[in-house]
């Protein structure tokens, strides 16, 4: 059976899914319930520095986004960091970490970006027992108007320096959450390394309006007749966050970082594809806020047995494994060659796959054959974009197949050499140059 245990930095768990830094986290009668169930950590929700807590809106708090099936695909939040008091925080951790010594626990904080801020709650958080802690640079709302969450995420110069403080002030490994709310996630990731953190956390929630009440002509949460930006989070970042991830894994000076994926994960492949791309764990909040603690059984059986048969032993077997396929635009293989094959016998005549190429690409799927209505490609007008692929309702109904080495392509009538060759050679680009391979790791 496989291995699911993991070490992330340092801190070990009997498996990689923790819960994120959220409401599920939001006290130990939430924390208790969820290592009963299964989770592997917690991220305790974001502590604030000592005096009065934070006030939230005593009225909605979040808007979403569907699908037809009425499944949650987005869910946007205007919650801001825990509105109890710091020490009855501080001393539920306490007790928590007590009693369940063999999970992880790691605080999340946010105080002014001051040093003498974070100098004061890292001993107080250390004292707790916490496993470690994840310095939240990502929030969008409410407290980036204070100077803090993204506002600090924002700026790579103040997320080294912030590291650098929390490295100086406490013993506990530091993992840094970026926000995605930024052009380039390289740079305030070089940064935390920079700073000396332990690893980097991503992504926190993506600034965002999901809806405008018609009626009331305000966006969604309405409070009281007004509504604000919040933080996008579920299903629908999950690209977004994967490409983040895989960004910092594949660059050379990120390289090695510690990851912790965050971002839209809800099934154990969603871990398993966060885990290829360079992640050393992952951590849910949505998925659970949507369906309830008891995911985690179905994530943990999943992946083991789709460790066990696929042959991979442990989770480091599997950490990291696509990200040398991730490559730059320019290091595609322009050869390789693909077109798109309906099944007939699968083909319930719908005509999606028509409708779509002829309207929008490549007029290459005809749609009646004989006075029937038949749906098929025509290989010298497919370019193999795969459009009709993905529109297909039936699974495996259309599927791509690469040209073999030998064979012309009908459409251009070239013969396929299976020689790899990219734009940096291409005879169509105006900086072309000997062929060059792509970087090696």
């Amino acid at each position: 059976m496989a291995d699911l245990r993991n070490n992330f930095v340092g801190i070990k768990s009997p498996n990689p899914f923790w819960l994120a830094s959220a409401p599920p986290t939001d006290k130990a009668y939430n924390v208790v319930r969820a290592f009963k169930a299964g989770w592997g950590g917690v991220v305790w929700k974001t502590l604030g520095e000592e005096g009065p807590p934070v006030v939230n809106v005593n009225g909605p708090r979040y808007g979403a986004i569907f699908g037809a099936d009425r499944r949650l695909l987005g869910l946007n939040n205007i919650e801001l960091i825990t509105d109890r008091s710091l020490q009855l925080n501080l001393q539920e951790m306490k007790q928590v970490k007590m009693d369940w010594p063999d999970r992880a626990l790691v605080a999340s904080i946010m105080v002014p970006c001051e040093e003498n801020a974070w100098k004061a709650i890292l001993p107080l958080v250390e004292e707790t027992g916490a496993d470690g802690i994840e310095l939240n640079f990502g929030c969008p709302h409410g407290m980036s108007e204070r100077g803090m969450g993204a506002a600090v995420g924002q700026v790579p110069e103040y997320i080294e320096m912030v590291v650098r403080w929390c490295k100086q002030y406490t013993r506990m490994p530091v993992i840094t959450k970026l926000t995605p709310n930024i052009a380039d996630i390289r740079k305030p990731a070089r940064a935390a390394k920079a700073g000396g953190t332990d690893a980097v956390s991503l992504i926190n929630t993506i600034n965002s309006i999901v809806a405008v009440d018609l009626d009331d002509f305000a966006p969604v949460p309405t409070v009281g007749g007004k509504g604000t930006h919040g933080g996008y989070c579920g299903p629908a970042v999950k690209p977004i966050a994967l490409n983040m991830v895989a960004e910092i894994a594949r660059d050379p000076e990120t390289y090695g970082l510690p990851i912790s994926g965050i971002g839209g994960v809800t099934t154990w492949r969603d871990a398993a594809e966060f885990i290829a791309l360079g992640a050393g764990n992952v951590q849910v909040c949505t998925a659970v806020m949507t369906y309830g603690f008891k995911i985690v059984d179905e994530m943990i059986s999943g992946l083991s047995n789709w460790m066990d048969e696929k042959g991979h032993r442990d989770l480091e077997a599997i950490t990291g494994r696509a990200v040398r396929n991730v490559t730059d635009w320019q290091y595609l293989d322009l050869e390789y060659i693909a077109k798109a094959k309906i099944d007939q016998d699968l083909c319930i005549k719908c005509g999606r796959c028509h409708i779509a190429c002829e309207d929008t690409s490549h007029q290459a799927i005809t749609k009646q054959k004989d006075g029937k209505r038949h749906f098929e490609v025509m290989n010298d007008e497919c370019v193999g974009c795969n459009l009709c692929v993905n529109v297909c309702p039936v699974d495996d109904c259309i599927t791509m197949e690469a040209l073999p080495v030998g064979s012309v392509d009908e459409r251009t009538g070239r013969i396929v050499t299976g020689k790899y060759a990219n734009w940096t050679s291409h005879p169509n680009n105006p900086n072309a140059r000997p062929a060059v391979v792509e970087p090696a790791e």
